[in-house]
């Protein structure tokens, strides 16, 4: 079984309809119990990074997260702002994140240098692989997936980039350490490349 951690801040239904049509076993919920017994977690997340790090807390997540995750392993896959929480901190709010990942959560350049791009990135955009992953094994090399975020994340260290996007800079687009994975993209919302990063992440994380 297949858990999206319901906190109350993300497209966990989009995520879940598009599981089904996979015929994937999941289910959303905010109950701990219910992500003691997962095989694999989804960590979804649209919206303001410090409101979803507060109500991780306030849905008394963190430690069962931290228990699956970090003691036992769990894979879990961050999506869009899920990915952003694994990081150290945030501009946005200045608030603190999981810490799952040695990375800082930064807002988009909007100079004069990057010809004044409009934020939020938004739309379909191709990845630059960079390492191996088995998220991305055979995908196809410039890959296209539906983005839409106005912060990404910046690696401290380039062994958890799996693959960068270009968009006035290069950014990260999909991260890896150990069993945590993330997409600053939506697969769910990404057709045919974004059911196989699925179907990677299903069979192979």
């Amino acid at each position: 079984m297949i858990i999206i951690v319901d906190y109350g801040i993300g497209n966990q239904g989009s995520i879940l309809n598009r599981l089904k049509r996979m015929s994937v076993e999941a289910a959303v919920s905010s109950k701990p119990e219910d992500i003691e017994e997962a095989e694999k977690l989804i960590l979804p997340g649209v919206g303001y990074f410090a409101t979803g790090m507060e109500n991780l807390r306030s849905y008394n997540l963190l430690p069962v997260l931290h228990q699956r995750v970090i003691v036992d392993k769990v894979p879990i896959l961050g999506i869009c702002l899920g990915m952003q929480l694994f990081t150290q901190r945030s501009e946005e709010g200045n608030a603190n994140g999981l810490g799952w990942i040695d990375a800082e959560t930064i807002k988009f350049d909007v100079s004069e240098e990057n010809n004044k791009l409009p934020v939020p990135h938004m739309g379909w955009n191709s990845i630059k692989v960079m390492t191996n992953s088995p998220i991305i094994a055979n995908l196809p090399e410039g890959a296209t997936y539906y983005f839409t975020h106005s912060y990404y994340v910046r690696c401290s260290d380039n062994v958890n980039i799996v693959a960068t996007t270009h968009y006035g800079h290069d950014f990260t687009s999909i991260v890896q350490r150990d069993n945590i994975f993330g997409t600053q993209f939506h697969p769910e919302k990404s057709h045919q490349q974004g059911i196989a990063l699925l179907q990677n992440f299903i069979r192979n994380a």
